[in-house]
């Protein structure tokens, strides 16, 4: 039978042959709808319920038709029965479907449950898109992060700090301005009677909060405008971002770091072990997470250059003291440790932005600044003590016109603090194994490419 629901208008294929009138049918639109994964563990059989979802194989025989319906919740697909009599053309893969049936125990070990069909709903053919990017389970992946800095002593209170800023808090100039556009504004105009940007990180309203709260974060997207088609750039990204006030040392910083990026693996480990399987399977053969669960290595900039100069790969960067550390000599070092996160500390005071605190070890004048280096992706984290000392701090040209407002901060009473920021899609790209940062995000926004 091919039926129209009186209730809600669609296309309906039914086994009853006594059922040849819409209204038999509308009552099933009220049943409770739940997620495939609650169905699979629910424990519950003979129970009358509705799925919804794609068509991922279908396997006919004489009497029945096999189908594996799949919403999205779970790696596995939950296997639907249906008569011969509920057959059609139109049940392929990729078609959406709404099948009401009673969830039954299955004969089969591997699956716990079966849906023992009566209607089935075709909502529309679903042609497959394969080259549509994976898309991540960012939702549950951010509350991770939240839990971790709001829970037991750690205390911290999360701020909403704005995307549009009039600050470059990184310094390097790779902003987007954002200006109006319309016949009521003339180009060029201030919409803000200031310059303009979207954020490329939140630190410096962090840094005015953390006067009053001793530990913030915010977890948002930031924007950079750096021309790179590399495997881990992004013009948009998430950065989950804290600010800790009375800090006495790096150390402070990089207990942090670690305590987080370890309570997070292991909630993936614990709580999310089909999706870690199937990339590990398929994506990144032989990659242990447990590995990376280890107590951290550290060492100093200078110490990681001595690395880089005494190895016998040949790196297409110079390695000389006051280089920038590239990807290529990122990935060697954490190679070098044993293929376990890496602290680099102590980078030279020119490397790092104006509001790293300076270290005041002369000749080589080190900046209190700390990256996190993971395997197969390099820096994932980057943080530093902040300058609190105002005389310090207004010896760097240029800071008095921009950021006046900043030197208030000292100059009106301020204590020893320090912070970081982590990048989300690169802690996806560490964990999972994805080489390309491009393949973790839904919509990847980069240099000449902005598709939808």
């Amino acid at each position: 039978h091919i039926l129209f629901c009186g209730s809600c208008g669609r296309m309906r294929i039914c086994g009853n042959k006594k059922c040849d009138t819409p209204s038999s049918i509308s009552p099933t639109c009220k049943l409770s709808r739940k997620k495939i994964q609650i169905n699979l563990h629910c424990g519950h059989c003979n129970l009358a319920v509705p799925v919804d979802g794609w068509v991922r194989s279908v396997r006919a025989q004489k009497a029945n038709v096999f189908l594996h319906v799949n919403d999205g919740s779970s790696l596995q697909s939950l296997q639907v029965v249906a008569s011969s009599e509920l057959s059609d053309p139109l049940l392929t893969f990729g078609s959406a479907v709404e099948v009401t049936g009673i969830l039954k125990k299955s004969p089969h070990q591997k699956q716990p449950v079966e849906l023992d069909a009566n209607f089935i709903v075709f909502c529309f053919i679903f042609f497959f898109l394969r080259t549509f990017p994976l898309k991540s389970k960012s939702d549950m992946a951010l509350s991770i992060f939240a839990n971790f800095l709001i829970s037991g002593d750690n205390g911290f209170v999360e701020i909403n700090t704005p995307i549009i800023t009039s600050n470059d808090c990184e310094g390097a100039g790779e902003l987007f301005q954002v200006e109006p556009s319309g016949p009521d504004y003339a180009d060029g105009e201030n919409f803000f009677s200031v310059p303009a940007y979207l954020t490329v990180s939140g630190q410096l309203h962090l840094e005015v909060v953390s006067g009053a709260f001793s530990k913030v974060y915010t977890f948002g997207p930031t924007f950079r405008a750096e021309n790179s088609q590399s495997r881990r750039h992004l013009a948009e990204f998430y950065m989950v971002e804290a600010e800790i006030s009375f800090t006495q040392s790096l150390e402070d910083l990089t207990k942090v770091m670690e305590d987080m990026f370890r309570f997070a693996t292991e909630h993936v480990l614990a709580h999310c072990v089909e999706d870690v399987d199937l990339f590990h399977k398929h994506v990144t053969p032989g990659q242990k997470l447990k590995e990376y669960l280890v107590s951290f290595l550290r060492i100093t900039y200078r110490e990681a250059i001595d690395i880089l100069r005494r190895s016998s790969e040949r790196f297409a960067f110079p390695t000389d003291w006051g280089c920038d550390l590239k990807t290529e000599h990122e990935k060697y070092l954490v190679k070098h440790c044993g293929n376990i996160p890496v602290f680099v500390t102590d980078y030279p005071y020119d490397l790092k932005p104006f509001y790293a605190r300076d270290n005041q070890d002369h000749p080589e004048r080190t900046a209190a600044a700390v990256d996190l280096l993971v395997p197969g992706v390099g820096e994932l984290c980057g943080g530093s003590l902040r300058e609190e000392r105002l005389n310090l701090l207004s010896a760097r040209a240029g800071l008095e016109d921009v950021y006046s407002w900043y030197l208030d901060l000292r100059r009106f009473g301020s204590v020893p603090h320090g912070g970081f920021g982590l990048g989300f899609e690169r802690y996806l790209q560490c964990i999972l194994g994805v080489d390309n940062i491009k393949d973790v995000v839904p919509f990847p926004r980069f240099s000449h490419s902005c598709l939808l």
